[in-house]
């Protein structure tokens, strides 16, 4: 299955969480879209992981495949196996490019990559999925600092998570690995072991 480039509202809505961080798409109607949204259906144990996994991967916005793929790698790891998952996707080039600011949304900030405006270490890295370690630098290109997008987004005063950091020259870094009390709290990373080791 590949990634879904549909409305994102309605997702938010049908898993009852906002996949952006934003709360937006909740604010207004806080129910399923659809005829039937109001309706309270009971959810099984099986139906209460699938939609724990669906809330991350969608907020990743990533395919199955690769969201499968990233959960195996993961397992190869020293640490929580769902700890060291979650890490993995934080460490995402796409997911830094949007937690340094550069970007309004984890779409925008994929889309800065893929179109080759971001540079790791001085190099041009076009892959999303890049993983990154700590210590290593991200910026974007000379052009692209005066991308219209870009210039708004960093008008905005923006929050940015301990474990990156941004100079005045817009010059990112990877600083640490983040620990779990620090990103998507709301996420509870065990039920998609189970879901995944059912």
């Amino acid at each position: 299955m590949s990634r879904y480039t549909g409305s994102t509202w309605k997702i938010s809505r049908r898993l009852n969480y906002s996949i952006t961080e934003t709360g937006k798409e909740l604010r207004k109607r806080a129910y399923a879209p659809g005829q039937h949204g109001q309706r309270r259906a009971k959810i099984s144990d099986y139906g209460l992981q699938l939609k724990e996994k669906q809330k991350l991967r969608f907020t990743y916005g990533m395919s199955e495949k690769q969201f499968r793929k990233t959960f195996e790698r993961a397992s190869k790891l020293k640490g929580i196996h769902g700890e060291m998952f979650l890490v993995l996707l934080e460490s995402r080039l796409d997911n830094i490019v949007y937690r340094l600011g550069f970007a309004k949304t984890r779409a925008q900030a994929r889309q800065l990559v893929n179109h080759g405006h971001v540079l790791v270490e001085g190099k041009k890295v076009d892959i999303a999925s890049y993983s990154l370690k700590p210590g290593q630098t991200i910026t974007l290109r000379e052009k692209s600092k005066n991308l219209k997008i870009v210039e708004e987004v960093l008008k905005n005063k923006f929050v940015r998570a301990d474990y990156v950091s941004l100079d005045k020259q817009l010059n990112g870094k990877y600083v640490r690995y983040p620990k779990r009390n620090e990103f998507l709290a709301e996420i509870n990373e065990q039920l998609i072991v189970e879901f995944y080791n059912r």
